[in-house]
C-alpha cells in the first residue's frame, strides 16, 4: 500500500520510462520517433515545474526533510521499500535533468547517426536515462538508490558504444567497467549499513531516515570502511582525480547530445551522492577524511585546468574543463561551510547548464566543419557571428564571468570554503586564472583571425588549400552562407533556454538558492557541524 502523501514522483519517474518503451518500437518511423520523445520530454518537463511549485521552501526550513514522499513496500524481508521523495537538493537536480533532455533532442533532430542505427532507439535511450536519474535523485531508500545508480549505466552504456564516435567500444566499455567497480564496491558499504542497522535497531532496514538517525552513534572506524566504499563509486562517477580517466574518453566519443548529459547531470551523481549519502550517513567518517578529498579537489581543479588547455580535440576540452569544475566543487561540500555547501549545489545546477551549452555550441561547429580538432578551425566569427556569440558567452559562464551564473556558485564556495580552509582555497583561486587562460585560448584559435583551418576552407569548398592557408575574407564571407552557415532557427530555439538561464541565474540565483538553503542546513546538522560565515561560528 501507498504510505505516502504524493505519486507526483512516481509519475515523474514512470513517463520517461514509459515513453522510453513507446518509443522504441518506432523504427520504421524515425520523424514520428522523434516527435513523439520530445513530445513526453516535455510532458516531465511541465511535471518537473509542478512539483517546483508543490515544494514548500517553509516547511523545508521548519525542519521537514523530504517532501512528496511515495513508499511502497517492496522486499519485507530485506528491510526495502520503493521510496521516493526530494528534498531542495534533489529537487533543483530534476529540475536541471528535465530542462537538459528536451534541449538534447532539439540539439540532435536532425543527428546523423551511425549507419544502422535509428533515431527511435537513440531517443528511447534518451527517455529511460532521463527516467533512471528521475530515480536516483528521488530515492529515499538506499538500496532502491543502489539500483538506479548501476541501472543508469546501461543506456549510457548504449547511447555511447552504438552511437558514438570511431572509438566508441572503447570509451563504452571503460565507462561501464569504471562505474561497474565503483558501484560493485559501494554495494559491500550498503550491505555494511544493514548489518549496522540490524545490530543498532533490532531489525536491518534501507531507509535513509532510519539510517540517519542512527548514524552518529556508529564508531569512527565502521564509519570509514563504509564511507570508503560509496566514496570510491561517487568519486568516479564525479569525477574526482585520478578517477577521472574514463570521462575525457567517454565525452570525446560520446554524440554531443549524450556528452551534454554525461558532464551535465549524470556525472553530478557523484557530489549529490557525497551531500545525499557520504556526509549524512558517515559524519564522522566525512570529518576525519576531508583533507584527503581536498587535497583531490585542489588537484582536480589545477590539473583538469592545465589539461584542458593541452588539449586539440574539443569535445575533451570541453570534458577537462568538467573535471576542473568539479574541484570546486568538491572543495565546497567538504569544506563544511553553509556558504560552501549552497555554492557548490548550485554549481552543481550552473554547470549543467553552462557546460551543456558549451558542448552543444562545440558540436555546432563540428557539425559544420566535419572535425574535433582546435587547429582546424580559425576565424568562424566572420562566416558565422552568431555561432561565434553563443561560443563566447558560454565560455564566459564557464570561466565564471561576473553577470553569468557560474560566478554566483563559485562566489559562494570560494568565500564560504577560505574561513574554514584557507590553503586550499587559495590554491583552487589560482584555478580561474587558468580557466581564463584555456577558454579564450580556445577562442581566440576558432573564433578569432583571419579565416583558416582545414575543416572551414574545406567547408567552403577549398579543400586543395593547405592547414596555413588563408582565404580571402570578401570570399570566405560569400562562400559562408552555404558552406559554413550561421545558426539555423532550430539551433536558435534550442540555445535560448540556456543563454536565458545563464543571464537570469547570474542576475536573479535567489529563488533555486531559496530551495537549495533549507536542505543545505538540514545536512549541515546531519553531520553535527556548526555553520561558520566570514569566519564566524554560527
Amino acid at each position: 500500500m501507498n504510505t505516502g502523501g504524493s505519486v507526483l514522483l512516481l509519475v515523474l519517474l514512470l513517463v520517461p520510462l514509459v515513453g522510453s518503451l513507446v518509443v522504441a518500437p518506432l523504427r520504421g518511423d524515425d520523424r514520428a520517433a522523434r516527435r513523439v520523445a520530445i513530445g513526453i520530454a516535455l510532458v516531465e518537463l511541465v511535471l518537473a515545474g509542478v512539483a517546483w511549485a508543490m515544494y514548500s521552501v517553509a516547511d523545508a526550513a521548519g525542519g521537514t526533510r523530504f517532501q512528496l514522499e511515495f513508499s511502497y513496500p517492496w522486499i519485507p524481508a530485506f528491510g526495502t521499500s520503493f521510496a521516493l521523495g526530494v528534498d531542495g537538493i534533489a529537487l533543483v537536480m530534476i529540475a536541471l535533468t528535465a530542462v537538459l533532455v528536451p534541449i538534447v533532442m532539439g540539439f540532435s533532430w536532425e543527428e546523423k547517426l551511425p549507419e544502422g542505427r535509428s533515431a527511435a532507439s537513440f531517443f528511447s535511450l534518451l527517455l529511460a536515462t532521463e527516467a533512471l536519474l528521475i530515480g536516483v535523485f528521488a530515492a529515499t531508500d538506499v538500496f532502491l538508490f543502489y539500483v538506479f545508480f548501476e541501472a543508469m549505466l546501461v543506456p549510457m552504456y548504449f547511447l555511447i558504444g552504438r552511437f558514438g564516435g570511431p572509438r566508441r567500444q572503447y570509451a563504452a566499455v571503460k565507462f561501464f567497467l569504471y562505474s561497474l567497480l565503483g558501484g560493485l564496491v559501494m554495494l559491500a558499504s550498503v550491505i555494511g549499513l544493514f548489518v549496522v542497522s540490524s545490530e543498532k535497531l533490532g531489525t536491518g532496514t534501507f531507509t535513509w531516515a532510519e539510517l540517519q538517525r542512527i548514524a552518529s552513534g556508529v564508531p569512527e572506524s565502521t564509519q570509514i570502511w563504509l564511507f570508503l566504499g560509496f566514496f570510491l563509486a561517487f568519486a568516479i562517477k564525479a569525477p574526482l582525480v585520478p578517477f577521472h580517466t574514463w570521462l575525457p574518453d567517454a565525452g570525446a566519443e560520446a554524440p554531443i547530445g549524450v556528452g551534454v548529459l554525461l558532464v551535465g547531470v549524470l556525472d553530478k551523481v557523484g557530489t549529490f551522492g557525497f551531500l545525499r549519502y557520504c556526509l549524512p550517513l558517515f559524519p564522522a567518517a566525512s570529518k576525519a577524511l576531508a583533507p584527503l578529498v581536498l587535497i583531490l579537489a585542489v588537484i582536480g581543479v589545477l590539473y583538469g585546468a592545465l589539461l584542458a588547455a593541452a588539449q586539440s580535440d574539443l569535445k575533451r576540452f570541453v570534458s577537462y574543463t568538467s573535471i576542473a569544475h568539479f574541484g570546486y566543487i568538491a572543495l565546497g561540500i567538504f569544506a563544511f561551510s553553509t556558504q560552501a555547501f549552497a555554492g557548490s549545489v548550485l554549481y552543481m545546477v550552473n554547470h549543467g547548464i553552462t557546460t551543456g551549452m558549451l558542448f552543444i555550441v562545440v558540436g555546432m561547429l563540428i557539425v559544420r566543419g566535419g572535425s574535433r580538432l582546435i587547429g582546424d578551425y580559425g576565424g568562424v566569427s566572420k562566416l558565422a557571428p552568431l555561432l561565434a556569440g553563443t561560443f563566447l558567452l558560454a565560455g564566459m559562464a564557464s570561466l565564471a564571468l561576473p553577470g553569468t551564473n557560474s560566478f554566483v556558485s563559485e562566489f559562494l564556495v570560494l568565500i564560504g570554503s577560505f574561513p574554514r580552509e584557507p590553503v586550499y582555497t587559495i590554491l583552487a583561486t589560482v584555478g580561474i586564472i587558468f580557466a581564463a587562460l584555456y577558454i579564450l585560448w580556445v577562442y581566440q584559435r576558432t573564433m578569432q583571425g583571419p579565416v583558416r583551418g582545414t575543416a572551414v576552407l574545406a567547408a567552403l569548398g577549398a579543400p586543395g588549400d593547405g592547414p596555413g592557408t588563408m582565404l580571402d575574407p570578401a570570399v570566405a564571407v560569400k562562400r559562408g552562407a552555404t558552406g559554413f552557415p550561421d545558426l539555423s532557427k532550430r539551433e536558435i530555439a534550442v540555445l535560448t533556454p540556456l543563454i536565458v538561464l545563464i543571464v537570469l541565474l547570474g542576475f536573479f540565483p535567489g529563488p533555486v538558492l531559496d530551495v537549495i538553503n533549507p536542505s543545505v542546513a538540514a545536512t549541515m546538522s546531519e553531520v553535527g557541524l556548526t555553520n561558520l560565515v566570514g569566519g564566524v561560528s554560527q
